[in-house]
């Protein structure tokens, strides 16, 4: 269970509430006040602390103004509003919001110091002193606290919540029916009470700091309210056992122990109490429990987490052997291919190489040259194939430049039948790589679909220029000269183009060009060119006839 959304809201209104509650219903009624105005008072004071989470400096000037109200009515919700004015300016500074950290100290100091002087009795320096203190003490603490909340690796604030509430829960409840027998008013020992509890909420993640406030709220209470001072006792050990539990140091909980004895011996022994080895045994075994318990825990918690690591450790072994498994497949798949592709494309050049000598001369010795050529071409990009299955992550480059791919295509093509028309422009070598060496490919494959579905003699136009941060690939090839047998086909040519593009972010459209032909469009987005300025001109390649 993770203590977030409104549970967390409602809890704070009606704990809000129910501190108004219990701070007025035996103090009477104000004189400007009607009878039976002390449930109202306290719903308009606590029930803000709902939204403090999502409105924080709302409720802090909403908070200021009803402090200052209640103060010149004299109702005792002031008390209330007194200590709910710091809680909301403590959640506003831990936002981190500068301004309305700002805000909300200046609306706190000036109510505060209104709260403090009685009417008709001027502001003193002790007194503007004493509410900028207090107005700067949770401001302090709020962004304190951001800036260390990320220490605990844990993101769980469960632990943390269950312990404020529990210690405000302890300190309210054994210690408001004497708050009005101090002789300090009893919003300050409200607020004591109320901050010695809060401060359990932070103790896994500041263990040492909150050991210090709460000796220091120890020795304060012995002094000016010792009715407390068994309670402030009770959360010191909870704090000492929660520092054992965090901070692995023996040195530091033998610290945090000889500590802890000295602030029991303070709030135990009393003048007239007659010291004896017995009774300092005791004490020194009420300190020495919360520590064996938090250093047992600690241990379970380093146990847990070494289990975890164990566990994460095991799990990333097993996907590396899944990996090694993969790869060992990739590699018996890829001596499979290269066996039997490299030996039938093997034994096609080798017998194009020999009917070359056959025919010496002429357009047929052409065609058994170009076979060859093409041959050595298909062997050499399974190569790179194949390397690229042995080993995913590896990105090889192509075996040449980008635009040497796309010319040599071209003339392959028209060695082929295919009248070609390339405009490869200049400023197309200023693309990135990747974004060339996939225009290469489209122009490769589109090429080879136009030779397969529209035969020799078909017109071809191909044109690859920048296009705002890319480059622009268009194939438009004419209506075919005659009805021709088209060569088979596995169909993957086209969706692997799209692939291809879709990979880099970019479009590509196929289809009939409404005059008999077709059409194929890609656009290969990329990082913009340091110079975006095309250079004048362009490449013309050949208008080649077929061969013969």
């Amino acid at each position: 269970m993770r203590w977030r959304g409104i549970p967390v809201d409602v809890l704070l209104a009606a704990s809000g509430v129910a501190l108004d509650v219990m701070t007025t219903w035996h103090a009477g009624e104000s004189e400007f006040l009607p009878a039976g105005s002390n449930l109202p008072m306290a719903l308009l004071v606590g029930l803000p602390m709902g939204l403090v989470r999502r409105l924080p400096l709302p409720v802090s000037l909403y908070l200021a103004a009803f402090l200052v109200f209640t103060d010149q009515i004299n109702s005792f919700s002031s008390n209330t509003a007194q200590i709910l004015l710091l809680v909301a300016t403590g959640v506003t500074a831990h936002r981190g919001v500068r301004h309305a950290t700002a805000a909300a100290l200046v609306a706190t100091g000036v109510a505060t110091a209104l709260n403090l002087a009685d009417p008709g009795i001027a502001l003193t320096a002790n007194a503007w002193m004493y509410s900028v203190g207090l107005s700067v003490f949770p401001v302090l603490i709020g962004g304190y606290l951001r800036g260390s909340a990320g220490r605990l690796e844990e993101r769980d604030l469960t632990p943390d919540a269950l312990l404020a509430a529990g210690g405000v829960a302890i300190t309210v409840l054994s210690t408001w029916t004497d708050w009005n027998a101090s002789a300090q008013p009893v919003w300050v020992i409200g607020l004591f009470a109320v901050l010695g509890g809060l401060a359990l909420g932070v103790a896994r993640r500041l263990p040492g700091l909150v050991l210090l406030l709460q000796a220091g709220l120890l020795l304060a209470a012995e002094a000016y309210f010792p009715q407390a001072a068994n309670t402030c006792l009770l959360l010191t050990l909870i704090v000492i056992g929660v520092f054992a539990m965090r901070v692995p140091s023996w040195t530091w909980t033998a610290v945090a122990y000889g500590a802890g004895c000295l602030m029991a011996s303070i709030a135990v022994v009393e003048p007239v109490t007659e010291v004896t080895p017995f009774r300092v045994g005791v004490l020194m075994t009420l300190v020495a429990t919360p520590v064996a318990i938090g250093r047992y825990l600690g241990v379970r918690q380093a146990a847990a987490l070494t289990e975890r690591l164990r566990a994460e450790q095991s799990a990333r072994l097993a996907v590396a052997q899944v990996r090694a498994d993969q790869l060992a497949e990739r590699e018996r798949i890829a001596r499979d291919v290269h066996d039997i592709v490299a030996h039938h494309v093997g034994a096609m050049v080798l017998r194009a190489g020999a009917a070359r000598y056959a025919a010496p001369e002429g357009p047929v010795a052409e065609a058994l040259n170009d076979i060859r050529e093409t041959g050595h071409q298909v062997l050499e990009d399974l190569r790179g194939l194949l390397d690229l299955l042995r080993d995913p992550e590896r990105q090889p480059g192509l075996l040449a430049d980008p635009a040497d791919v796309v010319r040599e295509s071209a003339e392959r093509v028209a060695a082929a039948g295919l009248v070609v028309d390339l405009d490869l422009h200049p400023a197309a070598d200023q693309a990135p790589l990747v974004v060339r060496a996939s225009a290469a490919r489209i122009v490769q494959e589109g090429l080879t679909n136009v030779l397969k579905h529209a035969g020799p003699g078909t017109e071809v136009r191909v044109s690859v220029v920048p296009a705002d941060d890319g480059l622009a690939v268009e194939i438009r090839n004419g209506r075919p000269p005659t009805v021709m047998e088209r060569l088979p086909s596995s169909g993957r040519g086209l969706a692997g183009m799209r692939e291809r593009v879709r990979a880099l972010g970019g479009t590509l459209t196929a289809g009939p060009d409404g005059d008999g032909g077709w059409l194929l469009t890609a656009g290969l987005p990329g990082p913009r060119s340091a110079d975006p300025a095309p250079k004048p001109g362009c490449v013309r390649a050949m208008k080649a006839g077929a061969a013969g």
